[in-house]
């Protein structure tokens, strides 16, 4: 009998004890974060310095694997199905979290408020429409102007269907009654590279990946969707007297739905740790980003607004059926 009531004990003692184990335990080898991006461009550089940054804090390689397409919905539905240990985690951004789902349904087979675990908001970058500096116009209503006088001869590049630039494309034609032609890339570089060699008029995306061909004078910016110190001259579309801004980008890490809490005491903290360091905002201010830490819940309240708000728009603007 004594025998059994020590068993007993001993037995819920290390059922006490187990999840402490196991997040002590976690991780035990590299975590792989998957970034549905192609590689190259300012998000996708900014999402390989904090790699490297959360490798520091989890003392295990963190492994960054790119997987474009869909707008950010291939790479994110990869992060769903996932092994449920937190040895995979993403980092997708809002096209694949809040557009995607609701101008392309169809392409995001997940729902994101249920089949992902949030863990940090992580960074934020505004959205801007620039444009060729051999374009004839040279401001947002011109551009407008051109448009509506020569429909389909503005053809503006985004990182794909259902990102925010498709989304922001369809924003300023509802706007302004202009024209203008949307063409998907599989992701900004591709969409870039298609605006230098004459092929599209101008790109919307995030203003990391436009800096420098902005500081070299290749390209002109004609909006922007939030101030930014460094180009105080490029308005928002609320500064030009329009309803609505552009909306921004902005990213947050995610692991597969039903992911243990042990892995997400480890997790959480190791990510804020990260996403606080000075050294880390230092590093992303020149690729045009903002390190922006904020826990899952005020991330998912951010984002079921912005979905409110997507709908809204989009429904007034006769995008959604």
């Amino acid at each position: 009998m004594r025998r059994a009531l020590l068993r007993g004990l001993f037995a819920g003692a290390l059922a006490l004890l187990a999840p402490f184990a196991a997040a002590e335990g976690y991780p035990s080898g590299p975590v792989t974060l998957i970034i549905p991006l192609a590689a190259g461009d300012a998000t996708d550089t900014a999402a390989r310095v904090m790699a490297e940054a959360l490798a520091r804090e989890l003392k295990v390689p963190v492994v960054p694997m790119n997987r474009p397409g869909a707008g950010g919905a291939l790479g994110t539905d990869l992060v769903v199905k996932a092994q449920k240990d937190g040895t995979t985690i993403g980092i997708p951004n809002n096209a694949a979290l809040v557009y995607r789902a609701i101008l392309e349904p169809h392409i995001a087979s997940y729902d994101p408020l249920t089949d992902l675990t949030p863990l940090a908001l992580a960074m934020r970058s505004p959205s801007i429409l620039t444009v060729g500096a051999e374009q004839p116009f040279k401001t947002f209503r011109e551009m407008v102007e051109y448009a509506k006088k020569n429909p389909g001869a503005v053809r503006i590049g985004t990182a794909g269907v259902g990102s925010v630039g498709d989304f922001c494309v369809r924003l300023i034609n509802s706007l302004t009654g202009a024209s203008i032609t949307m063409v998907p890339y599989t992701g900004a570089v591709p969409a870039v590279t298609a605006m230098r060699g004459g092929h599209i008029e101008g790109v919307i995306l995030a203003l990391g990946t436009m800096t420098g061909h902005l500081a070299s004078g290749a390209v002109r910016g004609l909006a922007i969707s939030s101030k930014w110190p460094e180009y105080p001259d490029i308005p928002t579309l609320t500064e030009l007297g329009y309803a609505q801004p552009l909306f921004g980008v902005w990213t947050g890490f995610f692991a597969p739905a039903g992911v243990p809490g042990e892995v997400m005491a480890v997790l959480g903290p190791a990510l804020e740790r990260t996403l606080r360091a000075p050294e880390l905002a230092a590093r992303l201010k020149p690729l045009g980003i903002v390190a922006d830490y904020a826990p899952p819940d005020k991330m998912l309240a951010e984002m079921r607004e912005e979905q409110r708000r997507v709908r809204e728009i989009a429904r007034g603007a006769g995008l959604l059926k």
